[in-house]
Formats: C-alpha cells, structure tokens, sequence
C-alpha cells in the first residue's frame, strides 16, 4: 500500500536511505552517507512531499518529491527488485507531468531503472557533495506533451 509519509515514519525511512545507499553507491563512503543522516532526517525528508511503501504494517520503501523534481526513491535492499521502486515511481508520474532528478552515473542499475521507466538524459554534472558525476534526467507525461 502506498501512502503519504506520516512523522512518525521518518526514522524508518532514514533507515531505509541509508542502508539503500550503501549498497547502491559502493564508490561514496559510507562516512559520507552517516553525515547525512540528520539532513536527511530535519531537512530534506520534511521539506518534502513524500510517500512510503508499506507492506504487512513494514514500510518497505519511500519516494519524494520537491518542486517538480523526485530528490530520492528509495527501497530497503531485502526487498528490491520486487517492483516496490516501480509502483513508488508510477503514483509519483499519475500527479505530475514533468518530472526530473540527477543519479550518480556510476549507479548503473538505477540509471538503467530510469531509463526504462521513460527518464532521458539531459546533462551530466558533478554533485556539490561527493566530487562524483551524475546525470540529469527528465520524464514527461506523452499524453500532455
């Protein structure tokens, strides 16, 4: 079940960040992503508009969305590739037409994950934080275009 992100969640959700990340970008240290942890948990995720993924009363996964772009989807690493990550991205694209985001060019299966789910590339760039390239990505709605 898909539901907005209640307070409550958002340890359960930084959790799930987290250990996300580690396994996704084994090229960032995992000091990198523990010094993010309080952003993550008093700025980016409450600043956002999000929604979990929950399953048997667990939240399993989460994906938000900031001013016309998904800033992070994330799925705990016991249950990816399970399409979690695929239903979290679909009720974001049935509320908006546009959508964009930056994933780190090193992150081959989610860059490929977007690129199957419709996302093309536009630009690549070095993210601020980590000194790593990243490519920029867009979607839009082909039936609003």
């Amino acid at each position: 079940m898909i539901r907005k992100l209640r307070t409550e969640d958002i340890d359960n959700a930084v959790s799930i960040w987290f250990e996300a990340s580690i396994k996704a970008h084994n090229f960032i240290s995992e000091e990198f992503w523990s010094s993010q942890k309080q952003n993550m948990r008093e700025l980016y995720l409450p600043n956002c508009e999000s929604w979990v993924y929950e399953s048997e009363g667990k939240l399993i996964g989460f994906v938000s969305y900031y001013e016309g772009s998904i800033p992070a989807i994330f799925v705990d690493p016991d249950c990816q590739s399970r399409g979690v990550g695929t239903q979290l991205l679909n009720h974001v694209k049935s509320m908006y037409n546009k959508l964009t985001l930056t994933v780190y060019v090193d992150n081959e299966n989610t860059y490929r994950f977007y690129q199957h789910h419709g996302f093309i590339d536009l630009d690549k760039c070095i993210c601020d934080h980590t000194g790593k390239q990243q490519m920029e990505m867009c979607w839009e709605n082909a039936e609003v275009t």
